[in-house]
């Protein structure tokens, strides 16, 4: 039975002249964080399972922090935290937590483990040196080669350079072409020590894809007692929680490429400066055998190019296509299905000829790092094949999204994406993390639609969780918003269906910016929309010395850090900057939401999953649509105020803010501001009297 926490101890250390609160350079009470840390004891010492919504503000690392760090110590038990983004990862590890340890005078070991691509493998990397002619990558392999000669981690991060993706891809860890026991470098592996490290670790801070990974074995029969991903845990807390439905359709779904494939035939064989290279080189002296496998590999390039050929005319101008169980057809069976069946003969056959041409090979004959990484190409290869089976069955796949789209690679090229996606994930996050483990604690700023959590729990398995008490809570972020935030909606713009509504955008995006004097966040939900708006403000805004960075002409990490860098800088964005973006100060002044972030049509997992609530009798738009566009909604508006002394102008210019019923739905869901409903005329000035006075 395990020890209880005491709460009143807890809150206690939180409270003005507290051990933590002591710690704090600025300490604010904040009835809001104290009344969540009430609620993470109580999940700990009764084994429930909590959501809570904790505004921006609020402090919740540190009031799910001190409850699980004091559950740990007096319990001898791991508790697991996940985090969707590295920045959290990142400040728990490095700040919060070594804090909370040196508040409360305790020994606290916390580990940080990220997905096994992240470390360096040594016997991949010493098998790379080894391959004649690299390059210009050897001089990057030396480099490295250097590094993991001093680093105590092989984490990636702490290179002292970027290294190139093709070249870190040959030599980071994976998990199925981990030897273990029979790896010659397991002595010297970053992988094993690591898990060496959080086996007696207090704390472990992971990601949500890695939590998955983790989960997943388990479920699938790795039991729960025993090291698997992660050690054996029963205590979790999953931070920005709202991405879990996510992660886990990212996580569950199994995908394949022409570049994917491509880059497995090319492990096996290649040519460079007409010279024979790769796996099946190493191993076959047989130069008869090794030509047969050559053709085979010719033949699956042949068939992987006549599928994706026959994609890109099917993905037409949307560029993507999902082939629905309910559907007729569309043509695409008869353009597509050949093309499945083909590749999938052609891979089967070559792997089948490889394992029959190497079966009798010996651990002295062909080096058993050889024979393991073929194994490991053959099994992704056939994994490959499988898809390419399910496709041509897709009727008979109800609980599954079987879709394509077209997709450009780094290079420019264009290539095509074939996915199979679980179409409801509810069951199996019941059945793999919900229902197996003791507290699970989870948080993010936006869970609830107005207060209610039915919507996310339900998305997540929670509501199918039997004989499991869960409680959830809105903890109210303590900043001034009704005397910081103007929120304002024009009343006379165009609905966003009606003819003009684009004009109206392109012409008021420029005006509200140039108003505001740049310090500009404008967040779109369609890209074409955004290249519009984004050339229009040009004309308007580079006159004013205001600089326009656009999504697309740059990574995310360096198009956000030059918005942050540049004060007076406005950034054009969609879809993943609507959550992740922390600019506090004069940085952010102004955020314009062109558009409620419902989901775009042609979503072909969404799609599927409002065809399977209509099919069992429910509304799709109501139980579905409405609520994740309201969660949506309040992670952009949450970009604007990220310090008690932000303020700004939270502009949303679509009118069915406040010309339709539903509306509503979204304004109850965001804190209480000032708000200016009126002629857009009226709220530029408005918004020019907020920012200037």
């Amino acid at each position: 039975m395990a020890h209880k926490l005491n709460p009143e101890y807890i809150i206690s250390t939180m409270e003005e002249g507290g051990a933590v609160a002591g710690g704090l350079p600025y300490y604010e009470k904040r009835q809001a964080q104290l009344d969540l840390t009430e609620m993470v004891v109580t999940a700990f010492n009764e084994e429930k399972i909590a959501a809570a919504e904790a505004g921006t503000g609020v402090g919740k690392s540190f009031a799910y922090l001190v409850p699980a760090v004091c559950f740990s110590l007096e319990n001898k038990e791991k508790v697991i935290i996940s985090t969707a983004t590295i920045n959290l990862q990142q400040q728990l590890f490095e700040k919060d937590i070594p804090m909370v340890a040196q508040a409360l005078d305790k020994n606290i070991k916390a580990v940080l483990m990220k997905g096994r691509a992240n470390y360096l493998c040594r016997r991949r990397l010493d098998d790379a040196l080894k391959e004649p002619e690299l390059g210009e990558e050897v001089v990057e392999m030396n480099r490295i080669a250097q590094w993991a000669e001093k680093s105590g981690t092989g984490s990636r991060t702490e290179l002292p350079f970027m290294p190139h993706e093709g070249a870190w891809a040959k030599i980071c860890s994976e998990s199925d072409s981990c030897m273990n026991n029979a790896c010659p470098w397991r002595e010297r592996c970053f992988v094993t020590a690591l898990r060496k490290e959080a086996s007696d670790a207090n704390i472990i801070v992971v990601n949500h894809h890695l939590l998955f990974a983790d989960l997943a074995a388990r479920f699938q029969g790795a039991g729960y007692e025993s090291a698997v991903v992660l050690p054996p845990y029963r205590r979790l807390i999953i931070d920005e929680a709202h991405t879990i439905e996510k992660a886990a359709t990212s996580f569950f779904s199994q995908e394949f490429s022409s570049t994917g494939i491509f880059a497995l035939l090319g492990r096996l064989y290649h040519r460079r400066r007409q010279g024979r290279r790769g796996l099946l080189v190493k191993l076959l002296s047989d130069e008869a055998a090794l030509d047969r496998l050559t053709t085979g590999m010719e033949k699956i390039r042949t068939c992987t190019d006549e599928l994706e050929n026959a994609a890109f005319q099917s993905c037409g101008i949307e560029g993507v296509l999902r082939l629905s169980p309910y559907g007729n057809g569309g043509g695409y069976e008869s353009a597509l299905f050949p093309g499945f069946r083909a590749l999938a003969k052609s891979i089967l056959a070559f792997t089948s000829t490889v394992r029959e041409t190497t079966e009798n090979f010996d651990e002295e004959e062909g080096g058993d790092p050889l024979m393991w990484e073929l194994k490991i190409i053959l099994r992704r290869l056939d994994a490959v094949a499988e898809i390419c089976a399910a496709f041509p069955e897709y009727r008979s796949k109800q609980n599954e999204v079987l879709w394509l789209e077209r997709k450009f690679h780094r290079s420019g090229r264009p290539t095509v994406t074939f996915t199979i996606t679980p179409l409801d994930l509810a069951h199996i996050l019941k059945s793999s993390l919900f229902s197996p483990n003791k507290t699970i604690v989870c948080v993010s700023a936006t869970l609830a639609v107005n207060g209610d959590f039915g919507y996310w729990a339900a998305r997540c398995g929670i509501g199918e969780t039997e004989n499991r008490q869960f409680v959830s809570g809105c903890f109210p972020s303590p900043f001034p918003y009704s005397r910081a935030v103007l929120l304002a909606a024009p009343a006379d713009a165009p609905l966003p269906n009606e003819d003009g509504w684009q004009d109206f955008i392109d012409q008021a995006v420029a005006q509200l910016i140039s108003v505001a004097g740049g310090s500009a966040l404008v967040l779109f939900t369609s890209y074409q929309s955004l290249s519009s708006a984004w050339t229009a403000a040009q004309n308007v805004l580079q006159p004013l010395g205001i600089r326009c960075l656009k999504q697309g002409e740059d990574d995310r990490s360096r198009l956000l850090q030059s918005f942050l860098s540049d004060k007076s800088s406005v950034l054009f964005a969609t879809d993943s900057f609507w959550e992740g973006v922390d600019a506090p100060g004069d940085t952010l002044k102004l955020v314009i939401l062109c558009r409620l972030p419902f989901r775009t049509p042609g979503d072909p997992v969404f799609e599927a999953r409002r065809e399977a609530v209509e099919k069992n009798g429910g509304n799709p738009f109501m139980e579905l649509s409405l609520p994740e566009a309201v969660m949506k909604f309040k992670q952009g508006f949450g970009r604007l105020i990220r310090r008690s002394s932000d303020s700004g102008v939270v502009a949303v210019l679509d009118s069915r803010l406040i010309k339709k019923q539903y509306g509503q739905l979204f304004l109850r869901s965001l804190p209480e501001t000032r708000t200016s409903f009126t002629e857009f005329d009226s709220i530029l000035r408005e918004t020019e009297r907020f920012l200037w006075g």
